[in-house]
């Protein structure tokens, strides 16, 4: 479910045909927005992201919970009991608002199961969801974790006669 969240975040939309995006869509009888647009939504989520990973007041999040309240429900049909936040077939603006919105809460409540972070990468903003061992990641891709890793070793090499 994060991952859907910083999806939206970096990108400002969701791949349909991504193979996240595509089985919850699939699971859950969504239909994305044909335009693939959905409004204030990832600017909102974005900031609640940062607000998160710079541990300042969810005030983006209590908006999520306003403008999309959760409607929780149990669900069975993974063959076991869990915790739905948005009932199947819900129009797809709605579902991710109301499933982001509960997800981004129960981080800002303390979630010791999800570490979001930032890259930091010379120039990149995007968000992540850390799943290492040890919870210390710092870049978004290995692209960037390259290049950074690149751009450091240029710069030794050039104070080295």
């Amino acid at each position: 479910m994060t991952r859907l969240a910083v999806e939206l975040a970096n990108t400002g939309t969701l791949d349909p045909d991504g193979e996240l995006v595509a089985a919850f869509f699939a699971e859950h009888e969504i239909s994305p927005p044909p335009d693939g647009e959905y409004g204030e939504l990832p600017d909102l989520v974005r900031t609640a992201l940062a607000q998160s990973v710079d541990g300042a007041a969810p005030d983006a999040v209590h908006r999520l919970l306003r403008d999309y309240p959760p409607d929780m429900h149990l669900s069975d049909h993974d063959g076991g009991w869990h915790i739905h936040f948005s009932r199947n077939g819900t129009p797809a603006k709605q579902w991710l608002g109301q499933l982001i919105a509960a997800k981004l809460a129960l981080i800002a409540a303390g979630d010791p199961a999800v570490t979001l972070g930032r890259c930091a990468a010379a120039g990149c903003e995007n968000y992540f969801v850390d799943q290492s061992r040890n919870r210390t990641r710092r870049f978004c891709s290995n692209p960037c974790a390259s290049r950074t890793t690149v751009a450091a070793y240029r710069a030794r090499s050039a104070k080295t006669p």
